[in-house]
């Protein structure tokens, strides 16, 4: 075998050079504020903020929808004196527009991630797997629940600033719309988990974004169906069958006449069947999060 040149063994092995790199000395805020930094930076994303204005079009699309109704519902009370539709009837009437928002903000957050395989730098901070899919449905939760209770609070002031009452009909109307905000709440907290949970199965989006309707959408038949069985018991208990119905149906029990006054009709029939709604309501949003925080164990593993 020839022996190597002398240029070659004379070359040198490598050469470190000193460019100024130093050692992180200041505070290390752990745990707390990772979750806060990534719960923040969701919000963000839902809303496109911080991103390029392509990815603003959609939510704030949604946004400018639900304000000018809310803007429209404003003034068209004050001149009749009298609201057009409640605070709770705003969410309902504007849950079609939650369950897309859904579909575009939920891959967004997770798919994203799973996709460019970042997860791996996640976990390998002080981050635990279970932070970071709480952090991404509270993102999530607090997303939908301003995309619904900012447009009822512009409906709260149109009507403050334009009551008879005085003092009395402001506090009037402050407590028909906290019971609205609360409504807001549990569309939020429904639609995110279950919306969530979908999207973290796959890493494309278009796949996670298709899921998401998919599940709310394919589940309305079998509310249709078990609607015109002859068992008055099935036809009360159809809404427990897909999301959206199952939020109404909770909302009928708890909010009565602020969904669905007595003299306007209408709604879902749930009979003596709302206890059994809110409980179905706990277990499914219980069910998703558990499922969703099993599901990143398996893929931080």
């Amino acid at each position: 075998m020839p022996e190597p040149s002398s240029a070659v063994r004379s070359a040198p092995a490598g050469v470190i050079h000193d460019i100024g790199y130093q050692r992180y000395e200041g505070p290390r805020l752990g745990r707390r504020h990772v979750f806060g930094a990534l719960y923040l930076h969701g919000v963000r994303t839902i809303f496109g903020l911080g991103r390029s204005a392509k990815a603003k079009i959609f939510p704030w699309l949604v946004i400018g929808i639900v304000t000018l109704v809310a803007v429209a519902l404003a003034a068209v009370r004050s001149q009749l004196g009298e609201p057009v539709a409640t605070y709770a009837q705003f969410a309902d009437a504007m849950s079609w527009l939650v369950l897309f928002f859904v579909a575009v903000a939920a891959p967004e957050l997770v798919s994203r991630d799973l996709r460019s395989g970042v997860l791996p730098l996640y976990f390998s901070r002080p981050l635990p797997r279970a932070d970071y899919a709480i952090a991404k449905l509270l993102a999530l939760v607090t997303g939908l629940w301003l995309l619904l209770g900012g447009p009822q609070l512009i409906m709260f002031l149109g009507a403050a600033f334009t009551t008879k009452d005085g003092l009395k009909g402001v506090w009037n109307e402050l407590l028909d719309l906290l019971p609205g905000l609360l409504y807001a709440g549990l569309w939020a907290v429904v639609f995110a988990s279950v919306g969530l949970l979908v999207a973290s199965l796959t890493g494309k989006r278009a796949f996670a974004a298709g899921g998401v309707v998919a599940v709310f959408l394919m589940t309305t038949p079998i509310v249709g169906v078990l609607s015109i069985l002859p068992s008055r018991a099935a036809n009360e208990l159809a809404g427990l069958a897909s999301p959206s119905t199952l939020v109404q149906g909770v909302g009928i029990w708890s909010l009565g006449d602020l969904l669905v006054p007595e003299n306007q009709g209408g709604g879902p029939s749930i009979g003596g069947f709302g206890p059994v709604y809110a409980l179905v309501a706990v277990l499914l949003v219980a069910g998703a999060t558990t499922l969703l925080l099993a599901r990143y164990r398996k893929v931080a593993s």
